[in-house]
């Protein structure tokens, strides 16, 4: 006698559905809708709303401010996909060798930062950079190299790398996951054919697990592109988005908006901006990486 295999009726299906579905409408879909329409709205945050149409935009179009935070956005996102990614896949390839040992306590100890607060990272971080009592300047005198020593968070020409590096340092163990993830798809019968033909490290790792990684690379880079392109923890942490404005993000220079000065419409038009932006962003980088074939 064959057994039947039990088919849910639809009614199942829609009953376990409902619940993520009526949250991600209440989470994603409603707030930019209310966002969208807001940014029509020149408004304070009280009861009167005056329509006016397109002009948030036109006036996004010409805010300098807007725009040198965009390319402080495109900074760190350039940073952080050389960082995060370039580091984890170095990683994951010392990963498939014999001679690293205690690989996983190497895993454990490389992700742990993913899980903390981007706020505790980010006061890590600005204490580790104080001028006075930051540890990075008190190693820096320690082994005689004081001329080295900089106020990192003070100078406008280096706060935007400075920024970069706690981000790039919590986010390798994200990427090492995905990376690894991919890696252990793939048949030992390869690493073993590459080693007999005698590829070392290196040869391996340029000719065997960069092409087999490609896909999980290019899903890796989008993924980084979303994440930095509303970045706003750290740095708000850190700098607040100064000295001056020369480490404002497009999330920050929206929340200053919207909550500082409060113009809730243009801070929305902000917002509404930097989604339209990230989306360009991540079309035209999957257009420039070939995209999927299928």
């Amino acid at each position: 006698m064959e057994r039947q295999l039990f088919k849910p009726r639809a009614r199942i299906f829609i009953a376990y559905l409902s619940l993520p579905v009526l949250w991600y409408l209440f989470v994603v879909v409603v707030p930019l809708v209310l966002a969208i329409r807001y940014s029509l709205y020149e408004w304070s945050g009280g009861p009167k709303m005056k329509f006016v149409g397109l002009s948030n935009y036109i006036q996004l179009i010409h805010d300098y401010d807007f725009w040198f935070s965009f390319k402080n956005n495109l900074i760190i996102t350039l940073l952080c996909i050389i960082g995060q990614i370039g580091i984890a896949f170095i990683l994951a390839a010392l990963m498939t060798t014999q001679a690293l040992k205690f690989k996983e306590f190497h895993r454990t100890v490389i992700f742990l930062p993913v899980v903390l607060s981007p706020v505790v990272i980010g006061f890590i971080w600005m204490l580790m950079y104080n001028q006075q009592i930051g540890i990075l300047n008190w190693v820096l005198r320690a082994i005689g190299l004081g001329t080295l020593v900089k106020p990192w968070l003070d100078d406008p020409k280096l706060v935007i790398y400075s920024v970069s590096v706690p981000l790039i340092w919590q986010y390798i163990g994200f990427y090492l996951v995905i990376l690894m993830a991919s890696l252990q798809s793939i048949p030992k019968e390869i690493f073993e054919a590459a080693e007999i033909d005698g590829a070392d490290g290196f040869k391996r790792t340029i000719y065997v697990i960069l092409p087999l990684l490609s896909d999980t690379l290019k899903v890796s880079i989008m993924l980084c592109i979303a994440g930095n392109m509303k970045v706003f923890d750290h740095i708000y942490v850190m700098t607040g988005g100064g000295p001056g404005k020369s480490s404002m993000v497009m999330a920050q220079y929206a929340y200053n908006n919207s909550f500082i000065m409060f113009k809730l419409g243009y801070g929305s038009t902000i917002s509404v901006g930097i989604l339209v932006l990230s989306l360009v962003i991540i079309l035209l980088s999957r257009k420039l990486m070939g995209g999927s074939e299928k």
